[in-house]
């Protein structure tokens, strides 16, 4: 190209095209961020736009390249646009995290702040194999479709099954400097253990101090932005991960997923005294498999008993001294299996699904909820006389 100017008619509202194209990982504009380098614009209106990316390997490269090839061409005037990606060097990257963190330094949890707005929602199990994990991702993408900002933390340490329920287990994370970018997939943003690991078939042997360590990782090293929502997704059980997570964000409220049956009820319940001992308050119960709906037909079969997340919600009001209402009941079926194991889940593939419909309920009854302050710590200490 030639005959460039850096004074080209064009180039002001090519420029405030560009303040429309989003960074597809950090969510905000280009020019706002820096990554606009330059912009050429030559006699005949062809276009050169240098734009600079985080880090070489940007795994949403050509998204950005499209988004502001895209919004270039919109331009009126313009006959051409030649996108070229370079990258930020040390200095512009570092400027970058002071820009993102408002200039601090220390490693700092912005959802324990008692000034955070996100409501933060910890999925907990009693056991294995209830479907927390489905729910979660779920319940996610049904928050997402009404316009909530999300984010999902995958928390269970050796069972990180949230990027492959979405599609993007094979995804990495990029940084700027010591941040780390969640992966956005499907409108939500997402990090999970499974996706630091060097490689996926990578066992996770990890106790104590570290795993303590790596749950600060994703929660304080993380830019999550503005988020309306973080879904946890918790090992099941009464372990590490639940009470460092307690000790770190004490506000955070407790979902509890359980299965009809008894025996998935009674440690059920141990989940939430659990969420009640580490100050955090459960809000209620979601019983999945709840019976299987014959297709085409009202007919129930109830495969795993029946009653159990009843008997939960009653307990733990019982047990709390406060209500704690059994949320839903999501029916047993293969297409909600399905969509977690290809990466497309019910919620958005099939909403009609009688699962998706109680999943989309679920949501609704969270969203629709108060944000009063019984029940959370505020931060407040006596003034001083």
């Amino acid at each position: 190209m030639s005959d460039r100017t850096t004074d080209h008619p064009l180039e002001p509202p090519i420029r405030q095209a560009l303040a429309g194209v989003n960074d597809p990982e950090i969510r905000r504009p280009i020019t706002e961020l820096g990554m606009v380098h330059s912009v050429d614009v030559d006699d005949a209106g062809a276009v050169r736009v240098e734009v600079l990316l985080t880090v070489s390997g940007c795994p949403l490269k050509d998204t950005l390249r499209r988004d502001v090839t895209a919004a270039v061409s919109a331009v009126a005037g313009v006959s051409s646009v030649e996108v070229v990606l370079g990258v930020m060097s040390d200095e512009q990257r570092a400027a970058l995290r002071e820009q993102l963190t408002g200039g601090k330094a220390e490693r700092d949890i912005p959802f324990a702040r008692a000034d955070s707005l996100t409501q933060v929602i910890a999925v907990a199990s009693g056991k294995g194999g209830v479907g927390k994990s489905s729910v979660t991702v779920n319940l996610a993408l049904a928050l997402a479709a009404k316009g909530r900002t999300v984010g999902v933390l995958d928390a269970d340490i050796y069972g990180h099954s949230i990027p492959a329920m979405l599609g993007v287990a094979d995804s990495k994370p990029t940084s700027v400097e010591d941040m780390i970018m969640p992966v956005p997939v499907q409108g939500l943003k997402v990090i999970s253990i499974g996706m630091l690991k060097p490689r996926r078939d990578q066992v996770v042997a990890w106790r104590g101090p570290i795993l303590d360590r790596a749950l600060t990782q994703m929660l304080a090293d993380v830019y999550w932005g503005d988020l309306d929502y973080l879904l946890i997704d918790l090992p099941p059980g009464t372990g590490d991960v639940a009470i460092s997570l307690g000790q770190k964000l004490p506000n955070a409220e407790v979902l509890v997923i359980t299965t009809p049956q008894q025996a998935a009820a009674e440690v059920a319940e141990r989940a939430g005294t659990m969420a009640s001992m580490m100050n955090q308050r459960v809000i209620g119960v979601v019983e999945n498999m709840s019976y299987y709906l014959v297709p085409g037909t009202d007919e129930k079969h109830h495969i795993f008993g029946e009653g159990g997340g009843k008997d939960v919600s009653e307990t733990l009001a019982q047990r709390l001294g406060y209500p704690v209402p059994l949320l839903a009941q999501v029916p047993l079926d293969p297409k909600l299996r399905e969509g977690g194991d290809v990466g497309t889940p019910i919620v958005g593939t099939d909403p009609d699904q009688p699962s998706a419909v109680a999943l989309t309920g679920l949501a609704d009854q969270l969203a629709g909820r108060g944000r009063g302050l019984a029940g959370k710590q505020l931060g407040l200490a006596p003034a001083g006389r």
